[in-house]
């Protein structure tokens, strides 16, 4: 607006909001003195800047100018007709002129304009109006303004501030736009660490950025008023007349808040997830760098077990192992919480919590057993101790009797009685000997031990010589037979058998001219009902009519437009560049009509006796409809052409001889629409054949119409592929192909985390051919000569010799995995449904049972699904990944190897 601001405020031309027949737009050029002294470029620039405003909302608006030149003279009339006639840059419906009002000039006017409106009505339709009177007749009163007579309200400057309000206010929402679209490519762009104080970084600033975008937005959304006027409160008539308004733009920037608020959610919440997964492999790092190995190691040097209080210090280090199995609890149910949580990355958690608590069920079982093992060394020490300290006490005893008290009868009667007191309180262990210590204490018994024990027995024969020594020197003093203590040794008890560890892991007819022969009734003995037999009578006369008239129309096309792209007497309507394209614009239509009207309309025809041929009619000819393939592969270059030179004056000519009502591009499309007719027909003859003979052959016509259908679709996405080295008919036929979300990971080394944070999946299109799977990325192209035909840019090609199938994923009933080589690469496809996933896994079992049947020895290589994880492959495939590996599948049991044929290699 601001290289016509000058202009449209000195009011050259303006618009009123007023509008004329078929909503035709007002454009107003008020009587202009200096008219002629305006440059050519301004007057088109004014103009084009009027017209762009409507056509913004409303594509295709038709115009009006008013053109009052009342006080003018016909020079000028002439002069401004002329200028609008090349520079008006819109559909111009129609050029209203209030001539001049003086007889002279309105003479001069007359006559004028007589003379040359055959060069004005060439150009633009123009009008001569004596007065706004005779303006009336072609606009309603209420859309004109009151110069005019009319009633409309307009308000010159009004519109020029409210225009102004407006058109800053578009540049702000396209700004804030601009951002959140640049903010919307750094977020999907972002490439993740996998250290945490970078991701917890990245997390913060990005919310940071999204603040402050919020807080640009909702200062753009809260300003509703201008500083001159409000938009809410002014006239709306005049908004109407500005072709676009500040409620529609605040409506679009709340649109795109909302878009933006639900992708920075979405964002944020993976961010967070993928954190979150990262610090849990963290701590699950930490954690299970404990194992049974280092406990069942720990203290095993002979040289600290000699005492009870090393013991007590060894089973503290054991609580301290409990407690660190603590840690791996809360861990583990942490890791259920996320998954509750719906965390991406759902099945490696929970494969980490199984790994987790398989870990602290062996860890409890080896801790369990070392506690035992140390508590019973701390018991025999504790015993040894005991004996020890008897020993030392007995030494004790002997060495502060007073012999001078042994030569009284009563002195060494009360010495003899303080040794057998001693002996009665001998600890149990001196009684049960060696030996039978070394078998009690077999499971704990070490080097040291051993040798303390022997020291220990060596210790109480040193001391228990002393003492019988010492009673034989009494005994004679006291002349009194002392009676011998006997030891008993104690029975030795059988120590507890420990547990093993044990883990286990969960897993009215229709008229026409066609008469049936007396035959049929035969064909519908078994039907109950005569409205049945009316019913599909109905069906075969309108399948029977509309084949003979669709070789009808085929014949009027290839005679009335293709036939004549050689008659020399319209060779000067046919443009040079389409002399050579027939085939391109026809394709085989030819083939088509000679098989129709030739074989196919025949053995409908034959039908009229025999009405129960008509599905063997279909299967004979089934081959033959192959040709429609061929047709819908060339049928898009054909539209492209068409587009081209639709306006051709040749197919004008065409159309006008053979008195179509439609153009040629409408009966180029009858062969695609008579392909999809004749599956519809069959539906309705099977529909009245229940119970009757040879209704599987309706049926099997039916199925072969749906495979053409679909072959026919694949075909023409197939044609569209674009960059793949070879030759794509190398690959087989196309048995399927659509759009799915892609993962691809490496399930080996380090970079599973990695991957699986890409938590955004690509969007590939899958092809799958008989003999290999593509991976394409579908492209579609915009603009006004666009083709409407998507693009596939081939990206990775599968052999489906070395492919195998994973049916089910954990997390997602519409996800299965595509593994190649021995699961070296796999790919997670995620299918729009469940029924789309089914039949594709069906699809691809199918190719890999035709390959194995085409191998030699085909008892041999069977294709083998594992009922472990579902996936399903070749027993080549299988055998193939087996060499230089070893493993088949990832989550299967060892208790379970015995249950399949061949035995598998199994972690």
């Amino acid at each position: 607006m601001q290289e016509v601001a000058g202009y449209i405020e000195k009011q050259l031309a303006y618009l009123s909001g007023g509008r004329g027949e078929d909503s035709s737009v007002i454009i107003t050029l008020p009587e202009c003195s200096a008219f002629s002294d305006i440059p050519e470029e301004a007057l088109a620039k004014v103009l084009s800047y009027l017209t762009l405003i409507p056509r913004t909302r409303q594509p295709g608006v038709k115009f009006i100018i008013i053109l009052d030149r009342r006080l003018d003279t016909w020079a000028s009339i002439k002069t401004a007709l002329a200028r609008i006639a090349a520079s008006f840059p819109g559909n111009l419906h129609l050029v209203l002129v209030l001539r001049p009002t003086s007889f002279f000039q309105r003479t001069v006017t007359d006559l004028g304009f007589r003379f040359s409106q055959e060069d004005f009505m060439l150009k633009m339709p123009v009008v001569m109006l004596s007065s706004v009177t005779d303006l009336l007749r072609y606009i309603d009163e209420n859309q004109l303004t009151s110069e005019f007579g009319g009633t409309l309200d307009y308000c010159h400057s009004d519109w020029i501030v409210l225009r102004t309000a407006i058109e800053s206010f578009a540049v702000m929402v396209k700004d804030i736009a601009q951002m959140l679209q640049a903010f919307g490519t750094e977020l999907a762009e972002t490439q993740l660490s996998e250290e945490c104080s970078a991701v917890e970084f990245l997390l913060l600033s990005h919310t940071e950025k999204y603040r402050r975008l919020k807080v640009q937005l909702n200062e753009v959304l809260m300003c509703r008023e201008s500083s001159h006027f409000s938009l809410i409160d002014y006239c709306w008539t005049l908004i109407t007349a500005l072709g676009t308004s500040k409620f529609q733009l605040l409506a679009q920037l709340t649109d795109m808040e909302m878009a933006f608020d639900g992708f920075f959610d979405k964002h944020h919440l993976k961010l967070q997830q993928y954190l979150q997964l990262l610090r849990y492999e963290h701590s699950f790092q930490e954690v299970n760098c404990f194992s049974v190995p280092k406990i069942a190691q720990r203290h095993t040097d002979g040289s600290q077990t000699n005492s009870v209080a090393n013991m007590l210090i060894f089973l503290t280090d054991l609580c301290v192992f409990q407690e660190e199995m603590s840690q791996a609890q809360v861990l583990i149910l942490h890791g259920h919480q996320l998954a509750a949580g719906h965390h991406y990355a759902m099945a490696l958690i929970i494969q980490r919590c199984n790994e987790l608590r398989h870990q602290c069920d062996t860890l409890t079982s080896a801790l369990n057993t070392k506690r035992k093992s140390l508590t019973q060394a701390q018991t025999l020490l504790s015993r040894l101790e005991e004996a020890q300290r008897w020993c030392d006490d007995g030494a004790y005893l002997l060495a502060n009797q007073q012999v001078d008290k042994f030569q009284s009868k009563d002195g060494a009667q009360a010495a003899l009685r303080d040794i057998e007191k001693f002996q009665e309180a001998a600890p149990p262990l001196l009684g049960a000997g060696v030996d039978v210590l070394f078998l009690e204490y077999e499971s704990v018994l070490t080097p040291c031990l051993q040798a303390h024990i022997e020291n220990t027995f060596q210790k109480h024969s040193s001391v228990q010589a002393l003492i019988q020594s010492r009673q034989n020197c009494l005994k004679k003093l006291a002349d009194k037979h002392v009676r011998p203590i006997q030891l008993v040794a104690p029975r030795p008890e059988n120590p507890p058998r420990a547990k093993s560890p044990l883990f286990s892991p969960k897993h009215g007819m229709w008229q026409c001219n066609i008469n049936f022969g007396s035959n049929y009734p035969q064909y519908f003995s078994a039907m109950s009902s005569r409205s049945l037999i009316n019913s599909y009578l109905h069906v075969m006369k309108e399948l029977i009519e509309t084949e003979r008239i669709y070789v009808e129309e085929l014949l009027a096309v290839l005679l009335g437009y293709r036939a004549e792209m050689d008659n020399p007497s319209l060779a000067p309507l046919l443009p040079t560049s389409l002399c050579n394209k027939r085939d391109v614009l026809f394709g085989n239509l030819p083939d088509i009509y000679n098989f129709h009207s030739s074989v196919f309309l025949q053995d409908l025809e034959s039908c009229l006796e025999s009405p129960e041929a008509v599905g063997a009619c279909f299967l004979e000819r089934k081959d033959h409809f192959h040709l429609y393939e061929c047709y819908c592969q060339n049928k898009p270059r054909s539209d492209s052409l068409w587009r081209q030179f639709s306006d051709c004056p040749f197919f004008q000519e065409c159309q006008k001889k053979l008195e179509h009502k439609l153009a040629l591009d409408s009966y180029l499309l009858k062969p695609v629409q008579r392909l999809t007719k004749y599956q519809l027909l069959l539906k309705e003859l099977l529909k009245y054949s229940s119970g009757c003979e040879r209704v599987s052959e309706l049926q099997g016509a039916l199925e072969a119409m749906l495979d053409l259908l679909k072959s026919v679709n694949d075909s023409m996405h197939q044609i569209a592929i674009t960059g793949y080295e070879g030759d794509l008919s190398n690959l087989g036929r196309v048995l399927m192909q659509g759009s799915f979300s892609v993962w691809i990971s490496h399930k080996k080394g380090p970079t599973r985390v990695k991957e699986l944070a890409r938590f955004k999946p690509m969007q590939r299109h899958l092809f799958l051919h008989e003999h290999a799977l593509l991976f394409c990325k579908r492209r579609d192209e915009h603009g006004e000569n666009a083709d409407k035909t998507p693009s596939y840019s081939f990206k990775h090609c599968l052999k489906m010799s070395a492919v195998g199938i994973t049916e089910n994923v954990k997390g997602d009933v519409k996800k299965f995995e595509i593994w190649y080589s021995g699961r070296e690469e796999v790919y997670v496809i995620q299918a729009p449904t469940v029924e789309v996933k089914i039949a594709w896994l069906n699809e691809i079992r199918k190719i890999l049972t035709n390959q194995q049947k085409q191998l030699k020895g085909l008892n041999t290589f069977p294709v083998i699904k594992c009922h472990w994880c579902s996936s399903t492959s070749t027993w080549s495939n299988v055998c193939s990944s087996l060499i230089g590996s070893e493993e088949l599948c990832h989550s299967a049991a060892v208790s379970e190897q015995t249950q399949m044929s061949p035995p598998l290699s199994v972690r």
